[in-house]
């Protein structure tokens, strides 16, 4: 049984959730109150958890794993699924790994977390300069997917599972529509809500959704 540490508005959270749910292998969650206590900041959770201070983290085979990345690839090795099928595809896998936590989903997450549970609004000079890198992200990836179905090739992997993890998220709390506003963006969420297993991130993690702030 994998235990899942993470929370609903938690798109890396998400990322991981996915994975094991499609899956299909035996898992709980384990709620981490990140939005109203702030228990990644404690020490006693750092020392007994994750000494980043971060979600999600993964308990398997004795072991508390930690980074989403690093976990969906841990999951992909172990069960032989969603890593992708020959050496090629492995590479591209790890390429769009990498561009979605440094780049992709690190400016947009950012800008959503400010925008919505921030405990003030984003400053105007801030908001230019995440939503100039957001929208050079989106546009890669909307080029990237106007030729192919997924990320990786012609079958879902962890890269769709990473990319994806906070493109589900209600618009209001990013002010991004955007599927409407990247078409091959959008046709690649429709395909990825078939994969077996996708659900919405709210409904996938303990936690209650909260109204976005500004």
């Amino acid at each position: 049984m994998y235990r899942l540490h993470g929370f609903c508005q938690s798109g890396n959270s998400y990322k991981v959730a996915f994975m094991l749910r499609a899956l299909g292998v035996p898992w709980e969650p384990v709620f981490v109150d990140y939005m109203a206590a702030g228990v990644t900041r404690d020490n006693a959770w750092r020392e007994t958890v994750n000494e980043m201070g971060e979600a999600p983290v993964l308990e398997a085979d004795g072991k508390r794993l930690s980074q989403s990345g690093a976990i969906l690839t841990w999951l992909a090795d172990k069960h032989g699924r969603f890593g992708g099928r020959n050496a090629e595809e492995k590479y591209e896998v790890l390429r769009w790994l990498l561009y979605d936590n440094h780049k992709f989903t690190s400016y947009f997450a950012t800008w959503r977390f400010m925008k919505s549970f921030g405990a003030e609004p984003p400053k105007p000079d801030v908001e230019a300069f995440l939503k100039t890198r957001i929208n050079n992200c989106f546009g890669v990836v909307d080029k990237h997917l106007a030729t192919q179905p997924y990320i990786a090739g012609d079958s879902p992997t962890i890269a769709d599972m990473s990319l994806c993890g906070y493109l589900f998220f209600p618009p209001e709390e990013s002010g991004y529509d955007v599927a409407a506003q990247y078409p091959n963006i959008g046709a690649w969420l429709a395909r990825v809500r078939q994969v077996p297993g996708w659900c919405d991130p709210y409904e996938a993690l303990p936690g209650e959704q909260l109204k976005p702030k500004w």
